[in-house]
């Protein structure tokens, strides 16, 4: 099991940038694929995009050219990089953690509690 904490979020006008953080407990991090996926009122939760352990990483068609996920495997850490960032971005955002990586497909069994992102048009 792996513990996830976001940071990160916070309020910003269209067009600006956030950078998410998600810390991860557990010694076998570098092993794992990363995910991150974000839920907005009344809609379902959605993949983001997610990294494997080789920096092989999948974006939706959604956030493909603006955001940008990266990871420090010495710091435990996952990041998503955001620009350009639209109103409709708005969400809850969370990353996941998936033993067995396999891009789009890959089950995903510990979610963090998620950071809110909120853009302002």
């Amino acid at each position: 099991q792996v513990q996830l904490v976001e940071s990160g979020g916070g309020l910003v006008q269209a067009g600006g940038s956030l950078r998410l953080s998600c810390a991860a407990s557990g010694r076998t991090f570098s092993t794992y694929g990363m995910g991150w996926f974000r839920q907005a009122p009344g809609k379902e939760r959605e993949v983001v995009g997610s990294i494997g352990s080789y920096g092989n990483t999948y974006y939706a068609d959604s956030v493909k050219g603006r955001f940008t996920i990266s990871r420090d495997n010495a710091k435990r850490t996952v990041y998503l990089q955001m620009n350009s960032l639209k109103s409709e971005d708005t969400a809850v955002y969370y990353c996941a953690a998936s033993p067995v990586y396999s891009g789009r497909t890959s089950r995903w069994t510990d979610f963090g509690r998620g950071t809110q992102v909120t853009v302002s048009s």
